[in-house]
């Protein structure tokens, strides 16, 4: 299989999604750090680049944050090159393989937000480069995290505020406000 990368522009100035053609990980998989990248050996190779500054995984693509001295047109040539040879060489996401198992808990109205999020809102931020994870709902308040291309995006605010909490509030009455953690 002749693996294509292209290349798609984020919402945050600072990242890039590189698009494969091929399915990377079921899920995805943020490494923020240098450090957090030790047990990937794709993210870990990718470290090696002084310019990169963020690596996140989801299904065929992965966002990469690039340091401020760096201009997309100087490197991104050379990280479409990387991870077309990375892929083709299958290099891993994650040394170990656990299947993580789509199971939602907590409370009826927990497990209806954890749903929407994963069935309507994931798909959404995926396209731009990021990714939503569900931390807890409390009194009417439901804490999100935001990685990949969404941490740090300017417009990520609005998207929380008018799309996010728009739709949670019409499908469960019981959501007042959604707010996100700050990693």
């Amino acid at each position: 299989m002749t693996i294509n990368v292209y290349t798609e522009q984020t919402p945050n100035p600072a990242t890039m999604k590189f698009m494969v053609n091929k399915l990377l990980i079921n899920g995805s998989e943020d490494f923020a750090t240098k450090e957090s990248a030790e047990k990937s050996p794709f993210a870990k190779e990718l470290y090696k680049f002084n310019f990169v500054n963020g690596v996140f995984f989801a299904s065929n693509f992965v966002t990469i944050t690039k340091t401020d001295d760096a201009e997309w047109a100087d490197i991104e040539p050379i990280l479409k090159e990387f991870v077309k040879g990375a892929v083709e060489s299958e290099y891993k996401i994650k040394d170990h393989t656990e299947e993580e198992a789509l199971a939602f808990e907590g409370s009826e109205i927990e497990i209806k937000i954890q749903q929407i999020l994963h069935d309507y809102v994931r798909p959404a931020v995926e396209q731009d480069g990021g990714a939503i994870s569900y931390k807890s709902f409390d009194e009417g308040v439901v804490t999100v995290e935001l990685r990949g291309s969404c941490s740090g995006c300017p417009s990520s605010t609005i998207t929380l505020k008018s799309g996010i909490q728009n739709l949670l509030q019409r499908m469960v009455p019981e959501v007042k406000e959604v707010v996100s953690e700050a990693l």
